[in-house]
């Protein structure tokens, strides 16, 4: 399977789960995966909300901010990568002054 998310229209989304600021993203979505190039704009956050579709993994390409899963904080920054399995309660935050690039892949269970 081949994803050109160069096709895929990019969306801008404001106060993703009642976060803050704005965020971009390319969707790709099918019965087993979503899988989403994103970028959180400076100031921007995604609200704190649970993890119902599947887990969700986010690796950090560029920027730096700080994901809070089930209360525990997490630094990000290029090349880790943040997992809030399904059922669990996650917030991811743009604390820098770039967007904060995330490759999010959530995998249905």
């Amino acid at each position: 399977m081949l994803i050109d998310f160069n096709e895929i229209k990019e969306m801008t989304i404001p106060g993703m789960n009642g976060g803050t600021g704005t965020m971009t993203a390319r969707m790709y979505n099918d019965e087993k995966y979503r899988i989403i190039p994103t970028a959180i704009h400076p100031g921007g956050s995604i609200g704190s909300h649970t993890q119902a579709s599947g887990d969700d993994l986010n690796y950090v390409l560029s920027g730096v901010g700080r994901a809070v899963c089930s209360g525990v904080e997490e630094e990000l920054r290029p090349g880790v990568m943040h997992i809030c399995p399904q059922g669990e309660e996650h917030s991811i935050i743009n604390t820098g002054s770039e967007d904060l690039v995330l490759l999010t892949v959530v995998v249905a269970r």
